[in-house]
C-alpha cells in the first residue's frame, strides 16, 4: 500500500503486541528501539522525509505520541487507504465520497495547537469572554463540510436511484463484479464487453462504478458492472462513505465474486469481501445469487489448476477458473450466469385472439416463445420472460378504464 501513493520503503518488521498500551499501541521499549532505527535511517537519508506507516488502527492519542517520540509523521492503515482512493477518484461523486471519509476521519484527529488564538466573538460588554478557539473553529467548519457532502452524496444518491428506475423499465437483469482489490475485476470487465476501463496493476485502480451491456450466449442482454474493489480492514469511514456507490451491488441480480487464483492469501481474501458484503446488507452474499470466478489462472501450474478444479466441484457456489487476462475460461462464466438467470425468468402460459398481432410481437421481442399451439380464433404461447418483463406485459393486457 505504501508504494501505491509513491513511497519507498527502507525499512519494514513485524512487532509483536502482547498487550496494547492506551498511549502509543506499543511497548515503551519497542518505541524506544523504533526511534533509534529512524534516527539511523535519517542520517543514511538527510535529505529525506520520513513517515511511519503503523498496519494497524491508532487513536488520535497514539498517532500523536508516536509522532513525538519519533519526531516524524505517523499514519495508520486506514490513513493509508484514504491516500490511496484521493489519489484515485476521478468522477465528481467519487471525489466527494473521498473527501467525505478524509474529513470523518480527521476531525477526531484535530490537534490543539492554536489554542491561544483565542477570538472574541459574540458576547457583549464586559461579559464577553474568550470565544471559538482556532480547534473549535476547525471542528465546526469541518461538521460544516461535512454535512454540506452528505447532501450533495444524497443527492447523487437519488440521481442514481432514478437512474435504477430506468434500467428496471428497459428492463434488464444487473450483473455485479465483486472482489479483493487487484484481483482482475477490470481486466474481467473489459474483456466480457470490449470495454476500456482503466487496467492497471495497482490497488483500487477502479473507485468510480462503470456499466456496460453484455450479451450472453442464448441472446439475452445484461447489464455488467465494475465496482471498487475491497480490502481487509476497510475503513468504517470509507465503507460509509461509498455505501451509495456500492448500492449496485445490493440491486444486483447476480453478484460475481472475482478472485486472485495465484494469490496465496486468497482464503483470507475471500473472507474480507464476504464480511464487507454483509455490512452491506448483501445478506446471500455466499449463497445461490452469487458466482465466484478464481482469475489469474494464467499463473499457475496445470497441477495448480487441476486442484481448483476438484475443488470448485465439492462446492455448493459455482465456482468458474478462468484468466481474464487470456479469455481462457470466460466463455464458461457466460454459460453459467446464462443458466442461473434463466432459471429467474417467468414461464406464462398466455391466450392470444389471432387479431392481436402487437401483443404477439412483444413477446417474441422480449421473451422466449418456447410452445406455440394454433387454435381456430387463438394461439396459445408458452413464453419465458424476465420477472419485469411477465410484470409488463401483465399490465398491457388489463382492461383499460
Amino acid at each position: 500500500m505504501a508504494e501505491a501513493i509513491r513511497l519507498d520503503v527502507v525499512h519494514s518488521e513485524v512487532v509483536n503486541v502482547p498487550r496494547m498500551r492506551p498511549s502509543t499501541l506499543l511497548g515503551a521499549g519497542t518505541v524506544e528501539r523504533l526511534a533509534q532505527v529512524i534516527r539511523a535511517l535519517d542520517d543514511d537519508y538527510e535529505s529525506e522525509d520520513f513517515v511511519v506507516i503503523v498496519d494497524g488502527t491508532l487513536t488520535p492519542i497514539q498517532q500523536r505520541n508516536l509522532e513525538r517520540a519519533w519526531d516524524c509523521k505517523v499514519i495508520d492503515r486506514t490513513g493509508v487507504i484514504l491516500e490511496i482512493f484521493g489519489d484515485r477518484a476521478r468522477t465528481a461523486e467519487g471525489r466527494l465520497q473521498v473527501e467525505l471519509a478524509a474529513l470523518t476521519y480527521q476531525r477526531s484527529r484535530l490537534v490543539r495547537s492554536w489554542t491561544h488564538l483565542e477570538r472574541q466573538r459574540g458576547g457583549f460588554g464586559f461579559m464577553g469572554g474568550p470565544g471559538e478557539s482556532q480547534l473549535e473553529t476547525d471542528r465546526r467548519l469541518i461538521g460544516e463540510r461535512i454535512t454540506r457532502l452528505r447532501r450533495e452524496l444524497k443527492e447523487g444518491k437519488r440521481t442514481r436511484g432514478l437512474h435504477r428506475s430506468a434500467r428496471r423499465r428497459v428492463p434488464y437483469p444487473v450483473v455485479a463484479l465483486v472482489g479483493y482489490t487487484n484481483a482482475g475485476k477490470s481486466t474481467l470487465f473489459n474483456r466480457l464487453t470490449s470495454a476500456e476501463v482503466v487496467v492497471r496493476d495497482q490497488l483500487f485502480a477502479t473507485l468510480d462504478p462503470t456499466m456496460r451491456e453484455l450479451s450472453l450466449p442464448t441472446g439475452h442482454k445484461v447489464i455488467l458492472s465494475d465496482t471498487v474493489g475491497f480490502i481487509s480492514e476497510l475503513p468504517h469511514e470509507l465503507v460509509e462513505a461509498f455505501h451509495a456507490t456500492l448500492e449496485e451491488v445490493m440491486e444486483a441480480d447476480v453478484v460475481v465474486h472475482v478472485r486472485d487464483a495465484s494469490h496465496p492469501e486468497r482464503e483470507q481474501q475471500r473472507a474480507d469481501v464476504l464480511t464487507v458484503l454483509g455490512d452491506l446488507g448483501v445478506s446471500d452474499a455466499n449463497k445461490s445469487s452469487t458466482v465466484e470466478v478464481l482469475n489469474k489462472i494464467d499463473l499457475l501450474t496445470e497441477v495448480e489448476c487441476a486442484t481448483l478444479a476438484n475443488q470448485a466441484e465439492r462446492g455448493d457456489t459455482p465456482i468458474v477458473l478462468l484468466s481474464a487476462k487470456t479469455g481462457e475460461g470466460c466463455e464458461r462464466l457466460l454459460s453459467v450466469l446464462d443458466g442461473y438467470l434463466a432459471g429467474t425468468m417467468t414461464v406464462l402460459d398466455v391466450t392470444l385472439p389471432r387479431e392481436d398481432g402487437a401483443s404477439m410481437a412483444w413477446l417474441y421481442e422480449h421473451g422466449d416463445v418456447l410452445e406455440r399451439e394454433e387454435g381456430e380464433d387463438s394461439v396459445l404461447l408458452k413464453v419465458r420472460l424476465w420477472p419485469a418483463n411477465a410484470a409488463r406485459f401483465e399490465q398491457r393486457q388489463r382492461p383499460r378504464p
